[in-house]
């Protein structure tokens, strides 16, 4: 029989106990401490065998824990889209809305993307193939004004997009798929579900584009080595970024890039200058030589020169493509409405300095009749005309790095398609508009499902190694190009229409938490300019530059996305049976998903921000002002 004392002491071994510092410690521990050092030291081997079982489990459970993450995430998102929102009081199929449907695949993606990383993205993400090599084949179809013209048109429209963007991103930072989702619930389902179709396509091809043009990169350096070698190394990169890393990995690689690429321009507008000026190569002093011989425009006629300029809006848009990418990357932002605001501002310093200045460079440096263009009739080697502005003038090194630079930013621009294109897919689920089964987030708040697909389609870039390489890169460009117009086109009406259920329904703005400073004239020029180029571009695609009669070929190499998007339209119209034009304007449902804020507790935090600038350093409030 076992005495109480004994029973006692059994049972305080297990109890809690103070030291002679008053910290609380358990007398198990203590004994394990003491066994343990007791084996160390007289060498035992079964404290050799402990450390490597700890070891050995840590491992496991790293291992583990790796595994388990690409399990399903558990709860529901709370931003998703469900159908019976789409419509107000409806879903949409038409019933009546009881309560919300609750989609257990609907996760939620990771707030991980900071305000660095938004305004690093803003400034460089989308410096790819439309601008350091696509801007070959704009070169050689307008001249350098017609290419100065172009960007200056484009990039005033881009300015007032994304202030449209940035209103409507903070508005609805829950919505995974940000301006994808707009148009379904502020204009039309079957418009939304066409534009969301056109854009989820358009970057699933620009991923094997970025790796194909980086093929064509590396040709500069060697074409003895098989460019499917390179592209299965970048492919698997890409994958290894996303993957691995998340939405954290895609920022924090697309910080790294987009840091090379503002550096490589900075550095080429400096080279540029001097070039021009006569301080470097071999030319002397070239100021506005290449402006006069071979000249300005392209093409002897006006009419001639005018398609010239519009040939080039298209290429533009790709080139300001991804431009409004901090609406998608809205819903995993950690504070959208200090980060998003600041990065539509430095939209503005993007348009001016990155894009029409170094187009401008450009055009002083580089001929337009060149052969090593890309989309000139010649047969040289097509090189980036940013390596053409270096090399053509006698400068040695530099033009490898900045090819260096350029393969770079191409890689940039995939590991940002591969991003979106999944993104995408994930909202087309959630919408309704996809299969459920791309509806799928882990525990680390990756769509792997959707990765899964978009990888699938990047296997298109392995036709590098084919004859026919450049067919398929003028094919892919074709199909993203114009794209990228109806995107913007519904970003905008999207706003303009959100605006006007607003007073309609009388809610003050003052819920708004950041409003575009060019207010709705901006979102209607915009949308006015928008249509005004599709149209041109049907009169440029029909009837190429330079040619007198139709080319059906050429026509769907530069249109091929318009029908693609009527397809979409009226196919939905038809499955549905939804023949309204658009919902009206009071039967927006201005509350799902919105972050609606208080209008007094913003004019506080405004007034207070106000009196703390006006208290401040002057640079502080220059700051404020330009940033």
């Amino acid at each position: 029989m076992t005495s109480s004392l004994e029973v006692g002491n059994s049972q305080q071994k297990d109890l809690p106990q103070k030291d002679g510092s008053g910290k609380v410690t358990e007398i198990s521990a203590i004994d394990n401490e003491v066994t343990y050092f007791e084996n160390v030291k007289q060498g035992s081997s079964n404290s050799t065998y402990s450390l490597e079982s700890d070891h050995h489990a840590a491992s496991n459970t790293r291992f583990r824990r790796f595994i388990d993450s690409f399990k399903k995430a558990e709860g529901p998102q709370p931003g998703s889209l469900d159908h019976d929102v789409l419509a107000g009081d409806s879903d949409i199929e038409g019933k009546p809305r009881t309560e919300p449907e609750k989609d257990d695949d609907a996760r939620e993606l990771k707030k991980t993307i900071k305000p660095r990383h938004v305004v690093m993205i803003s400034l460089g993400t989308g410096i790819g193939t439309g601008m350091l090599v696509g801007n070959g084949t704009s070169l050689a179809n307008s001249g350098p004004a017609g290419l100065v013209i172009g960007y200056a048109i484009m990039g005033s429209c881009i300015y007032c997009i994304i202030q449209a963007t940035g209103e409507l991103a903070v508005l609805y930072t829950k919505l995974t798929g940000g301006f994808n989702a707009y148009p379904s619930m502020l204009i039309d389902p079957a418009f939304g579900f066409a534009v969301a179709w056109v854009y989820c396509i358009q970057w699933l091809c620009v991923c094997p584009l970025e790796l194909v043009t980086a093929s064509m990169t590396i040709k500069y350096w060697t074409t003895k080595v098989d460019p499917d070698v390179f592209v299965v190394i970048f492919y698997c990169l890409i994958l290894c970024i996303n993957v691995l890393g998340g939405a954290a990995g895609y920022a924090e690689a697309e910080f790294f890039f987009n840091s090379f690429k503002i550096l490589m321009l900075t550095g080429f507008f400096i080279l540029g200058i001097v070039v021009i000026c006569g301080g470097a190569g071999n030319d002397g002093y070239i100021g506005t030589r290449l402006w006069h011989n071979p000249g300005s425009f392209r093409g002897d006629k006006p009419v001639d020169r005018f398609k010239g300029v519009v040939s080039t809006l298209v290429n533009a848009a790709f080139a300001f493509g991804m431009s409004e990418f901090l609406g998608v990357t809205a819903s995993e932002q950690s504070n959208p409405r200090k980060a998003i605001p600041s990065a539509a501002k430095k939209m503005l310093y993007r348009i001016i300095c990155i894009y029409l200045g170094s187009v401008t460079i450009v055009g002083f440096l580089v001929p337009y009749d060149s052969d090593q263009l890309l989309g000139s009739s010649g047969a040289a080697t097509k090189a980036s005309p940013y390596v053409l502005a270096i090399s053509l003038h006698g400068v040695r090194v530099v033009p490898h790095f900045i090819n260096a630079v350029i393969l770079l930013s191409v890689l940039s621009v995939g590991n940002s398609a591969f991003y979106s294109s999944s993104r995408q897919l994930l909202s087309l689920s959630q919408l309704g508009y996809a299969p459920s089964f791309l509806n799928y987030v882990d525990r680390n708040g990756r769509p792997l499902k959707a990765y899964c697909v978009s990888a699938l389609v990047g296997v298109i870039a392995f036709c590098a190694t084919s004859p026919k390489e450049d067919q398929v890169f003028v094919w892919l460009l074709a199909i993203s190009g114009l794209s990228q117009l109806f995107t913007w086109f519904s970003i905008c009406l999207s706003h303009l229409r959100f605006r006007r259920a607003m007073r309609v329904q009388g809610r003050s703005m003052g819920e708004v938490g950041f409003k575009s400073q060019v207010g709705i004239y901006g979102s209607l020029y915009s949308c006015v300019m928008m249509v005004l180029i599709l149209i041109a571009q049907f009169w440029t695609a029909l009837v190429p530059v330079g040619e007198g009669k139709p080319d059906v070929q050429a026509f769907f190499e530069n249109y091929l996305a318009m029908p693609i998007f009527i397809v979409l339209y009226f196919g939905f119209k038809i499955w549905k049976k939804d023949w309204r034009l658009f919902i009206r304007a009071e039967d927006i449902d201005l509350v799902s998903h919105r972050e609606i804020f208080d209008e007094e507790l913003l004019k506080q935090e405004d007034e207070e921000y106000r009196r703390k600038l006006r208290d401040g350093p002057m640079w502080r409030r220059v700051y404020d002002f330009w940033c």
